[in-house]
């Protein structure tokens, strides 16, 4: 997925996995490539498509990978 991605995703705890998604927890405040503000969790979606289910209001910055994969960054 990209160099700039292997390096982020380095620093964040993999937490969720599944045939369609990866999940991903910001634990050591790195800043969103988007905003540049700490964000909480990154979503990166790997299959055509997929949900997101919410169980409470976010802020989202969104982008993609150099393969053109959608990450979703969380913000409380």
């Amino acid at each position: 997925m990209g160099e700039d991605y292997d390096d982020l995703v380095s620093y964040l705890t993999p937490r969720e996995e599944t045939d369609s998604m990866k999940r991903y927890q910001n634990t050591t405040a790195i800043p969103c490539p988007v905003c540049d503000e700490a964000f909480a969790d990154l979503v990166v979606v790997t299959g055509e498509t997929t949900s997101l289910e919410l169980s409470e209001p976010l802020d989202l910055c969104v982008t993609r990978t150099s393969e053109d994969k959608p990450m979703l960054f969380t913000h409380m």
